[in-house]
């Protein structure tokens, strides 16, 4: 496959000032539930099959969800962070423990991903980004996409994952199209990226694909983000060979972060989350929320949904309510609560908010309405 890059332009963004958008609901205090007492969650995904359905066992969604200990400052839960599997139906939730056994990871935290399973063999793999290296501090930012494979078995009311062969690296950055992610330093937002892996399997060829947050080594920009891209050679997701990113934000904004692709109404649709602050300051700048591109295919050209790329973003009064948003192929979006109430505070300026009003637990969720090149969330 050849494609060539499509660019997420400034006069696109700078296009989101005059727009008018839908914003996700405004998060009170009773959309916090907590979905697993003594944990902050945050980024999650659902298990797929490998064309992108989600997976319901007996009316519960297998889902895999970031955690850390409920009693450490948020700002330094991705130094711990590991994978955990729950299940969910009708909101409400059930533990089934951590993903992966101890001492499994070849990093010190496991961050996101996405899961596939095969029904026929029972059998979930699972791409994901190891995240520094075994036994280190846990405060390095190096990144590597990774993958496993285990049995699902269902017991009584809980499932598990068994059997979790060797991780093995899916595909490296090689330092010309894509950073290799190796700093023992930095802030999360303005990290570069090689992470969140997105498993895609085209309908139109039934070829293997990952997706993935990167970044631009040739970008003159130090804001730089990308969506990657990795072909696999053929069954069994292996052999992967990286591919020329599908959209760049170099000169624009530092992280497309947690790519997904879905396919409706014959066409393709990219969405990935980002935030005000990882734009280059400047300008133009758009808020925090959901973003996406729409082509006929998968090797583009990519147009900005809306014109502009937004789709639906925080609202004005509380722009940092919400993040992280996966898009199920249903078009059900998932996100988590992140710092809300806040009422018009800085949260860096006011770092007593930051333990007082972070969130941590899974958001409401909303549907997305799609027409050809638009998008927006759905009226109920």
């Amino acid at each position: 496959m050849t494609h060539g890059t499509t660019v997420w332009t400034r006069a696109a963004v700078a296009a989101i000032a005059g727009q008018q958008v839908r914003a996700i609901p405004l998060i009170g205090a009773a959309d916090l539930h907590d979905a697993l007492p003594g944990f902050q969650l945050w980024d999650c995904w659902t298990i797929e099959t490998p064309q992108g359905a989600t997976v319901v066992l007996d009316g519960w969604t297998p889902w895999m969800i970031m955690c850390a200990p409920r009693d450490l400052h948020p700002d330094l839960r991705h130094d711990v962070a590991r994978l955990r599997l729950m299940l969910e139906r009708d909101g409400t939730w059930r533990d089934c423990g951590y993903l992966l056994p101890d001492e499994l990871n070849p990093g010190s935290r496991e961050w996101a991903g996405s899961t596939v399973y095969d029904a026929a063999s029972g059998r979930v793999t699972l791409f994901y980004t190891v995240t520094g290296r075994r036994g280190d501090s846990g405060r390095s930012f190096e990144q590597r996409l990774f993958q496993t494979s285990g049995k699902l078995e269902r017991t009584g009311d809980t499932i598990r994952v068994t059997g979790w062969s060797e991780p093995v690296e899916s595909v490296a950055a090689d330092g010309r199209t894509y950073v290799i992610v190796n700093k023992t330093v930095g802030e999360p937002g303005f990290i570069k990226g090689f992470r969140d892996p997105f498993h895609f399997r085209d309908p139109a060829d039934g070829v293997d694909y990952l997706l993935f947050t990167a970044s631009d080594p040739t970008s003159t920009s130090s804001f730089n983000g990308v969506v990657g891209l990795a072909r696999a050679a053929g069954p069994g997701f292996s052999g992967w060979t990286l591919l020329p990113p599908l959209v760049s934000a170099a000169g624009v904004n530092n992280e497309m972060e947690r790519p997904v692709l879905r396919v409706h109404g014959g066409r393709y649709y990219l969405f990935w989350s980002t935030q005000r602050r990882t734009f280059d300051p400047a300008g133009p700048t758009g808020p925090n929320g959901l973003y996406g591109m729409v082509a006929e295919r998968l090797t583009g050209p990519w147009r900005p949904l809306n014109g502009t790329g937004l789709v639906a973003p925080n609202p004005a009064e509380e722009p940092v309510q919400t993040y992280s948003w996966w898009v199920t192929e249903e078009l059900e979006v998932a996100g988590f609560i992140d710092f809300w109430g806040l009422g018009g505070l800085d949260p860096a300026l006011h770092p007593e908010l930051a333990l007082k009003q972070f969130g941590g637990v899974p958001a409401p969720r909303f549907k997305i309405a799609l027409e050809g090149e638009t998008a927006q969330i759905a009226s109920e």
